[in-house]
């Protein structure tokens, strides 16, 4: 087992285009946003593994002892498995939570638990390590919070474990895993994902173990072989949703006129289509009249989606904002509120930038300028950080 610690970071998502068109057999097109997940792992021999979750109030202990006595037998040995009801509720027994245990605290330590002790039980012994993981995405916000969370603890219990090699090398500041290793970290990371959510796609831990652009149609995911990095405002409207709610609303409308929804559901899987050629077309050397034409697929989207019943007056308000300063905005996720985004042309003057995202915490929303199409999980060097992460670490 490797004795040095190990910092490693995940990005989130947002889906470009194909939001709601994707359940009845769309493409969606879903990106890595460059708002990350930090996980830093250091081993030590205290006998004791140690989780904090600052974002979110957790910090959690356990006896290794008492976790290498347990029958832990109710997890498969050797391969990547997925965790049964069953499985779940003994994890439950094994975490020692409290009754009144809040929902988000107990799901983020059920699967971290079931990722350290699937993980981790090739060892002779259990390790002792102190994890702790924060994160620049706000949680419950449709971005992908939770399958950051897995991915990194799948990719730093791998590499502390020695399933995949550590792939830093002297003088790195930042390194990724090789293709192989990578299916691996996503393997086990859906898992994780599945004990938090039960049933989820695989796209938002796919998209932040890959980073890029992801297509995704019917099941099957495949990477965008060029994916440009797009500059964006991430707008948080701050009204919650309810996913449920949301798509049951779009079938509901589809099966009573379906000869009006399903042309707009077909229009919006030829939006997916059209951007992914664009941005394949974009590469490296993206020219102004390929922003024109993504400014004016945003556009239509956003038309679709409204017409589908998801849109929202918070929406409505972000699009009219950004629209009067020449900005094209849609939203992204399930809509009903939640979060937009916002793309910035190259040569947007910074003051122009400032002065739309003060506009937009005047209406009361949250506004961030980052990016999409982010490197997926990657690994950093302890000691020679970026001054992203060394901020991180100082606001802890």
């Amino acid at each position: 087992m490797l004795s040095e610690v190990l910092l490693v970071s995940a990005p989130g998502k947002v889906i470009l285009h194909g939001e709601h068109a994707v359940v009845h057999g769309k493409v969606a097109l879903a990106v890595a946003l460059n708002l990350r997940t930090f996980l830093r792992l250091e081993p030590h021999s205290n006998g004791k593994v140690d989780l904090s979750l600052p974002n979110i109030g957790i910090k959690r202990a356990w006896d290794v002892a008492g976790l290498q006595s347990l029958d832990t037998s109710f997890l498969e040995q050797g391969d990547v498995t997925t965790p049964t009801p069953e499985q779940v509720e003994k994890l439950k027994d094994v975490a020692g939570l409290p009754d009144d245990c809040a929902v988000t605290e107990r799901l983020a330590v059920l699967a971290f638990l079931y990722l350290y002790l699937s993980i981790c039980q090739k060892q002779r012994a259990l390790p002792s390590l102190d994890i702790i993981v924060w994160s620049e995405l706000p949680p419950g916000a449709g971005l992908g919070s939770s399958a950051a969370y897995s991915v990194c603890l799948a990719a730093a219990l791998l590499t502390v474990c020695e399933e995949i090699p550590n792939p830093l090398k002297d003088g790195d500041c930042v390194n990724r895993w090789t293709r192989e290793d990578l299916e691996l970290i996503n393997k086990w990371a859906f898992q994780g994902e599945r004990v938090i959510h039960g049933n989820p796609s695989g796209v938002d831990n796919a998209v932040s173990t890959w980073g890029g652009a992801l297509r995704y149609h019917q099941g099957k995911i495949s990477s965008l072989k060029r994916s440009p990095a797009l500059q964006i405002l991430l707008t948080n409207t701050k009204v919650p949703r309810n996913t449920r709610a949301l798509v049951a609303g779009v079938r509901n409308r589809l099966l009573k006129f379906p000869e009006i929804v399903a042309p707009l559901l077909t229009s919006i899987d030829a939006i997916s289509l059209e951007c992914e050629r664009v941005l394949g077309e974009m590469g490296e050397a993206p020219a102004p009249e390929q922003y024109l034409v993504l400014e004016e697929l945003i556009d239509m989207n956003q038309h679709h989606l409204n017409a589908l019943g998801v849109g929202h007056a918070s929406l409505d308000q972000l699009c009219q904002v950004t629209r009067a300063r020449g900005l094209h905005s849609k939203l992204t996720g399930a809509g009903g509120g939640g979060c937009g985004i916002t793309l910035l042309k190259p040569g947007l003057e910074q003051p122009e930038v400032e002065a739309t995202k003060q506009a937009l915490t005047s209406c009361g929303f949250d506004c961030l300028e980052t990016s999409i199409g982010a490197p997926g999980v990657s690994i950093h060097s302890a000691t020679s950080l970026d001054s992203r992460v060394q901020q991180a670490l100082d606001g802890l």
